[in-house]
């Protein structure tokens, strides 16, 4: 995280339950986020940023144990990639055989997007106190990936219930790495990739 101090509200997790919408940082961009599990708030959320709601969104955890725990139909092999990759800069798409959460999957639900940031031990808490977070870049469609919290456009901090600033940030959103099928797909480049498949093959 950046030099600041990182000052998570003490309501956080009173008003993510509540439907509240939240500005996070994570290891690479700041984030708008609820709980994944609120329907109403994600799709609150994604008319919001005006996202389609074909558009799947990555579930965020703060910690691999939770995120096996919330999903644990995955399978060996997709569970194994967890572990050996995160937390870390990846957003990983995973076997989803229960169709959990499938409202953040877009028009796949058997597929689901997950991520374990490296964050914050009280934004770590609250994603994980959460159940997980729905989770996207804090910027207007086709804008910025904000590295900075004043990056944020003023209509998503309008928004947001509370805001966390973890001073600034890597600039590039995560790397997302398809690992449902019998080769490795990459949909989206970014940091520490290369590290990534030389794990995973």
């Amino acid at each position: 995280m950046g030099a600041v101090a990182v000052i998570v509200p003490a309501d956080a997790a009173r008003l993510l339950a509540g439907g509240g919408l939240a500005l996070l940082p994570t290891d690479t961009v700041y984030g708008i986020a609820c709980a994944a599990a609120d329907v109403d708030a994600c799709e609150r959320l994604y008319a919001l940023k005006r996202r389609p709601p074909t558009q799947a969104t990555a579930a965020v955890l703060g910690s691999v144990p939770a995120l096996l725990e919330l999903l644990p139909e995955m399978g060996a092999h997709a569970a194994a990639a967890c572990r050996a990759l995160l937390p870390g800069p990846y957003t990983l798409i995973v076997p989803n055989p229960a169709g959990r959460l499938a409202h953040l999957c877009g028009d796949v639900p058997e597929r689901i997007g997950l991520r374990v940031p490296v964050l914050d031990p009280g934004v770590a808490g609250l994603a994980d106190g959460a159940g997980g977070l729905l989770m996207t870049s804090a910027n207007l469609r086709g804008g910025l990936d904000p590295s900075r919290i004043a990056q944020v456009p003023d209509r998503l901090r309008a928004a947001a219930a509370f805001e966390v600033d973890g001073g600034p940030l890597g600039g590039v959103p995560s790397s997302v790495i398809d690992i449902t099928g019998p080769e490795l797909r990459v949909l989206r480049e970014g940091p520490g990739l290369e590290r990534a498949l030389e794990l995973l093959r």
